[in-house]
This record gives C-alpha cells, sequence and structure tokens, in this order.
C-alpha cells in the first residue's frame, strides 16, 4: 500500500477505557496481552504520528444506551458487554456521567481525539461499522485508503477490516497496535485474528512500519 495523508485515513476502534483501562470491564481477559504487545503506547505513537502528519482521524467508538438492554438475544460476547455494563452511557442525547465512564476515550488518547479535528463516527453497535457512518464520512472525506488499529483484535478490529474491504478501501492494519481477549473457555483470539488479517487485509504493519509510512510523505499544507 501507498500510504500518503491525501487518500489515507487512520481509524481506530474503540479507544476506550473498558477494553484499555487497568480500571475497565474488559481488562481481565484482555490485560496481559494489551501489556505484552505494547498496545496503549503504540497507539499513542500513531496518534500523534497521524496528527502530526496531517493524516485525518477517524473514531469509531462503541456505546450502549439503557434502550439497547432491550435486545432479546445476542453472542457471549455480546451478552458479556451489556451483563457488564461495557460501553455503557445513560443517554443517546446526553454527556451526563460520560467524563471517566468506561465509555470514555482513555485519558492519554483525549489530546488527540478531543481537538475539535477528529472525526467521532456514530456508534457500532456489536462489532462491525455496518450500522454506523465511518463509510460515509470516509468517502466524504475522499479516502481510498485505511491505516486499521484499535481494540479488540478478532472482534471489532476484525469485523471492520472485512467490512472496509467490502466496500472498497484498501486496508493495513496495525497488528501490534490492537489486542484480544484470552478467555478460559472461548480461547486466545489474538493469535487467530493475527492469521484472519493476513488472509484479508492489503497489509499487515508493525506500529514501527506505520510510524514510517507516515512519516515519509510531507504534511498536507
Amino acid at each position: 500500500m501507498d500510504i500518503n495523508p491525501q487518500d489515507t485515513a487512520f481509524v481506530v476502534t474503540d479507544p476506550q477505557n473498558d477494553v484499555l483501562s487497568e480500571k475497565g470491564a474488559a481488562w481481565g481477559p484482555v490485560g496481559d496481552k494489551i501489556l505484552e504487545i505494547g498496545t496503549v503506547e503504540h497507539l499513542d505513537q500513531l496518534f500523534s504520528s497521524a496528527k502530526r502528519n496531517g493524516y485525518d482521524v477517524v473514531i469509531s467508538p462503541h456505546y450502549y444506551y439503557p434502550t439497547d438492554q432491550g435486545w432479546r438475544f445476542g453472542g457471549p460476547v455480546e451478552q458479556m458487554m451489556h451483563e457488564t455494563g461495557m460501553f455503557a452511557r445513560p443517554s443517546a442525547l446526553s454527556m451526563e456521567g460520560f467524563e471517566g465512564s468506561g465509555a470514555d476515550w482513555l485519558e492519554q488518547y483525549k489530546q488527540y481525539i478531543d481537538d475539535g479535528k477528529t472525526i467521532v463516527t456514530s456508534p457500532h453497535k456489536v462489532f462491525g461499522p455496518q450500522a454506523n457512518d465511518l463509510v460515509l464520512q470516509l468517502r466524504k472525506l475522499g479516502k481510498t485508503k485505511v491505516i486499521l488499529a484499535g481494540m479488540l483484535a478478532d472482534l471489532c478490529v476484525e469485523s471492520h477490516l472485512r467490512e472496509l474491504v467490502e466496500q472498497g478501501f484498501e486496508v493495513a492494519v496495525v497488528k501490534d497496535a490492537t489486542a484480544a481477549p484470552n478467555h478460559p473457555r472461548l480461547g486466545d483470539g489474538y493469535p487467530g485474528a493475527v492469521v484472519n488479517f493476513g488472509f484479508v487485509a492489503n497489509s499487515v504493519i508493525t506500529t514501527d512500519e506505520a510510524l514510517r509510512a507516515m512519516g515519509a510523505t510531507p504534511a498536507r499544507p
């Protein structure tokens, strides 16, 4: 992939406390892998480079509102998210209680996300972006390529990858700027996700490789 700020966006799924903070609802099954990979630090480096080099940054967040608790069925991870209150917000139209909650951004990323330039899409509700406006935002920005990172590797990242490829985008996944849960019954999601990245993505790269690629093209005026 030819990565450049003119036609490439940096897309991050779920840079939120519930999946990245030690106090988050998902830390138990995912924390060890985050620490092993260096996920938090790598995402910080990518955010910083994207901003410094003039890339559009787009966040695809995960939110659940009280009315979503009325869903009558779901897979095991969906059920876990609802049961633990993961990504919960009290209202779709109010920010009351959002600051510092599990649905809020990890504190160190706020300088990048809350700068008035980062695009935050409507929430994805299960794993993929089919139900939010990510693809619309990318097309309206004139983007044809995506650098993809965020959480969780085997769920939202992989689902976003597959949909973006189906929608005609070239996608480079940053494999060490994500992580996946290791569940005693369901297994370790990370190795399988990385294998699938290799089969589906146009490119699978490390953070160092992404930083070099983003810094190789002059920033937009």
